[in-house]
């Protein structure tokens, strides 16, 4: 039974982690780079290992330190988050090589579902529909060339082991593809140490739905409904919602099925994601898996009233799931807004700095998942995202409108954020009637340049 657990991440996600580790009785064990000695999650933690520099590759990204900070500490477990190792099978494996658990799927389900293009053979033979595309990475640009005129343009170049956002072009046509392909390899490279790139239909104006799942090491599944997560901007998530609003029945049962039978096709026996496109014609294509826990997994825990990191925990430790399919069940809606540390009419750059006053908001039916305090410095060392705000209510309005108020009370004084962005967003006809897809982000940018109200 696992009684120690250390936390290879940071931010709210540590947090996130630590609350329900308490609620169960495991000690936790924080670890931190030079830049994050004052850290919340470092603060709240029931022990603390510093474990390299500011930079990520020293720090959480460095396999051996955070081992040998797990067994020097006598923990059972680690529980890598998301981001930075959540997906790496080397990592998952020399975790498991040295008695520990790893709280996630297998390095072999990691590295299988992890590579984009064996991910699309997979599912391919598992009998679930996937986007039209080259079925294994293309040999060169001569050959990617020539499946992209095959496929047909508009397409999609995609990095096989990449990941939010890094690695993809859109194609729309031939005269741009060398360029494109080039600066999609180069940018897998620099950021996945791997260069290999598959080619995909670029599928115009559609929704991003991804399907939550669990899984145990005894063959039970369970989905616990989708979320609507299409407004993104360059493939990064900035606000979710759940369920989706605009899918009918007949179109979620199928988006629900196809997911369930995928994750029995490969055995997984953790919490992780289906994501999938759905086309204005109502057609679904899979799009990739998420062997970790999702940013917005909240959402999901709001609408279901079941807490996806105890049962992660609860799997990895071998125990069965304890209930079936019949016993989830979703009521009403809930959003989440990425608050990050950006400045939008500077495109979004990041925005460092110190904070000044914080007030958070409260109330019923609200959630902050939060990692910072007053003075809380951020470092222009790690992602921009310093909190979630998520709010439930019995319908999508009232969820936007408890959202509405919540950004109102949400004071972050001296740093500037993407808060006025999303406050502006809620009021939209489009956004309010549910009828967005994954280009509408962008569209709405364009709208905000040239208006008074984002100058």
């Amino acid at each position: 039974m696992i009684k120690k657990l250390l936390i290879a991440n940071r931010g709210e996600i540590a947090i996130r982690i630590m609350r329900t580790c308490k609620e169960m009785g495991i000690k936790t064990v924080a670890v931190y780079s030079t830049a994050d000695s004052n850290a919340l999650h470092v603060q709240l933690a029931s022990e603390a290992v510093c474990i390299g520099g500011a930079k990520s590759s020293e720090s959480y990204l460095d396999m051996n330190a955070i081992i040998q900070a797990a067994c020097l500490t006598g923990c059972d477990a680690i529980h890598p988050g998301f981001g930075f190792l959540s997906e790496n099978p080397k990592f998952a494996r020399l975790v498991e090589e040295c008695g520990l658990v790893f709280i996630g799927p297998s390095a072999e389900i990691i590295e299988k579902m992890g590579n984009k293009a064996e991910a699309r053979k997979t599912m391919m033979n598992a009998d679930v529909s996937v986007v039209p595309g080259s079925k294994d990475i293309v040999e060169n640009i001569d050959d990617a060339r020539k499946q992209a005129s095959n496929i047909g343009y508009p397409i999609m170049i995609k990095a096989s082991a990449g990941g939010g956002g890094r690695g993809m072009r859109i194609v729309k046509s031939e005269e741009s593809f060398d360029k494109l392909f080039n600066q999609a390899q180069s940018e897998a490279i620099a950021c996945f140490n791997n260069g290999d790139i598959y080619i995909e239909k670029f599928i115009e104006a559609p929704k991003h739905i991804e399907v939550q799942l669990l899984g145990d090491k005894h063959g039970n599944v369970v989905h616990l409904y989708e979320r609507d997560c299409s407004f993104q901007r360059r493939n990064q998530k900035m606000v979710e919602e759940a369920p989706c609003y605009s899918l009918n029945d007949g179109i979620r049962q199928k988006l629900l099925d196809d997911a369930v039978k995928a994750a029995k096709y490969i055995g997984y026996d953790s919490v992780g994601t289906i994501e999938f496109l759905v086309d204005v014609h109502g057609n679904h294509y899979f799009m990739e898996m998420n062997t970790r826990i999702q940013v917005e997994h909240p959402i999901t825990e709001m609408i279901t009233g079941i807490d996806l990191i105890k049962h992660q925990i609860r799997v990895a430790d071998g125990k069965e799931l304890g209930f079936n399919q019949e016993d989830v069940s979703i009521k009403g809606y809930a959003m989440e807004c990425r608050i990050n540390a950006e400045d939008p009419k500077r495109d979004f750059a990041p925005n460092p700095g110190t904070i000044g006053f914080l007030n958070l908001p409260g109330g019923m039916g609200g959630r902050v998942e939060n990692s910072v305090y007053s003075g809380y410095e951020i470092t222009p060392y790690y992602d921009s995202m310093i909190m979630k705000l998520i709010t439930y209510a019995p319908t999508r309005l009232e969820c936007i409108k408890k959202m509405r108020g919540a950004l109102e009370e949400l004071i972050i004084d001296n740093v500037e954020t993407n808060l006025e962005f999303h406050y502006l967003l809620l009021h939209q006809r489009k956004f309010l009637e549910g009828k967005y897809d994954t280009s509408y982000a962008e569209e709405f940018i364009e709208e905000l340049k040239s208006s008074e109200q984002f100058i």
